[in-house]
């Protein structure tokens, strides 16, 4: 009977997060200062972050940062996830493929960020930080970052896009199980979201909007830093934890990835599997394809334009170098809220425009389909977000059914879909649609992009 899961034991755990800044040829373009226009030094982020994570962002010549021994031991609460053989979905699939997973969703809170929230938690506290804002789409970086300051002792406000309040109550209740103060955004309890909701008083939200409101609390607040749950590049190094467990768990299965595949919104759990991996195309000359799968609806990697843009809809954060559909883009109500943002972190659009890696988009309704042909074939009903991955994983499965060839394909399970039935019930009924955008839907957001281009 061939293995179908394979585990590192604690000792075999990383130590050290890996920054695949100080591998790359082309380093990132510096953030900028939205009133000055010139390059952000770390110092310059401390009001809105710990300050440990403000010399991790910027961080572009240490191969390996220590991951501290407090946040190491939390990971063994739960890591290593396991690598599993999707045997089930290559009988499905009746493919030569070989298809592996890293189970992500075996985390206390069911999904990968988890590995950065502990670490951002423990920033804070060891600064004095009592309070800490953040926002969320989905509902898995609220849930993980409720959870990680309960840990920690510290007070979390959490901003959850509007349409996955109302379509996500049970994210909801497990944020607030952990403790957490939950607000639907746009909401009226800050400038920003009063300003929007001006506006467009029927606005159900966006990440960009939920980012807004939580940087202005963690300003406004004394003890209170803002963390995010995706986009900055020290979000990525916390969740190359994965891809560094994948590594050795790929040995241990006799063989290495020739394809490997995340779901994108901006970028922790793609690069988190990643980026371990694409160090070996950038030292080394091997040739792995990278694909980061997107939802069609907010296609910022595969339609999107590289320039300067705010990380928020209000303006309040640093000028990104990134991959952008517009900082006023608003995107779709699909299932997989977690996707539902407008740009790229700056790694992976720098990546993008090097050739490291590949963006694709997938229609909603096919990245349900594959969710329920993965459930069926592997026992695990996926989150929305992850069911992204999968359809991709299917397609270049089936290619190599199409030619014969016997390749390896990798991708990341980044959360389960258990606390989402209410988006497969709609699914089952009928009731999902695809939205698509034409030229001209990009155009005009990116025309409303009051930042300068670069």
């Amino acid at each position: 009977m061939k293995q179908k899961r394979y585990f590192l034991s604690e000792a075999d755990l990383p130590k050290q997060w890996y920054n695949i800044q100080a591998d790359m040829i082309h380093k990132p373009m510096p953030l900028l200062n939205p009133v000055t226009k010139q390059p952000m030094k770390a110092e310059d982020l401390y009001p809105i972050f710990a300050k440990e994570l403000c010399h991790q962002e910027l961080n572009q010549t240490d191969r390996w940062i220590e991951i501290p021994e407090k946040v190491r031991e939390m990971y063994t609460y739960y890591r290593s996830t396991p690598l599993v053989r999707a045997t089930g979905l290559e009988k499905a699939l009746d493919t030569p493929a070989h298809i592996y997973f890293k189970n992500e969703s075996v985390s206390p809170v069911g999904s990968h960020k988890l590995n950065s929230a502990l670490a951002q938690a423990y920033y804070c506290k060891m600064e004095g930080v009592t309070n800490v804002t953040t926002e969320t789409g989905a509902g898995q970086w609220g849930t993980a970052l409720s959870y990680a300051a309960s840990l920690f002792g510290l007070e979390a406000a959490v901003y959850q896009v509007k349409i996955s309040y109302e379509q996500k109550p049970y994210r909801r209740s497990m944020m607030q199980v952990f403790g957490a103060q939950v607000t639907p955004s746009p909401s009226m309890s800050t400038r920003a979201g009063k300003d929007i909701l001006t506006v467009n008083p029927n606005y159900q939200g966006s990440l960009g909007t939920a980012i807004s409101e939580a940087v202005e609390l963690a300003r406004m607040t004394p003890g209170c830093k803002y963390t995010l749950g995706s986009v900055m590049s020290h979000v990525s190094l916390h969740q190359t934890v994965i891809g560094l467990e994948a590594e050795k768990q790929m040995e241990m299965a006799e063989e290495y990835p020739d394809i490997v595949i995340a779901c994108f919104g901006g970028g922790s759990n793609f690069g988190g599997i990643s980026f371990p991996f694409m160090r070996h195309n950038i030292l080394e000359g091997k040739k792995t394809k990278f694909i980061a799968a997107e939802p069609a609806s907010c296609p910022k990697l595969t339609r999107g334009k590289f320039e300067y843009d705010f990380g928020d809809e209000s303006g309040y954060t640093p000028l990104l170098p990134m991959f952008t559909l517009g900082h006023k883009f608003a995107p779709a109500n699909i299932h997989a809220g977690g996707l539902r943002y407008h740009g790229a972190g700056v790694i992976v659009s720098q990546l993008l425009k090097d050739g490291y890696m590949e963006g694709v988009d997938i229609p909603q309704t096919e990245s349900f389909g594959a969710g329920c042909l993965f459930a069926k074939a592997e026992g695990i009903i996926p989150a929305p977000e992850s069911c992204h991955a999968i359809a991709a994983t299917i397609r270049e499965a089936l290619k190599c059914k199409e030619s014969g060839e016997s390749k390896t394909i990798l991708f990341n399970l980044s959360g389960h879909g258990l606390v989402d039935m209410s988006a497969y019930d709609q699914y089952l009924a009928g009731n999902i649609t695809d939205f698509t955008l034409s030229d001209e839907d990009i155009r005009k957001s990116l025309g409303e992009a009051d930042s300068p281009n670069q």
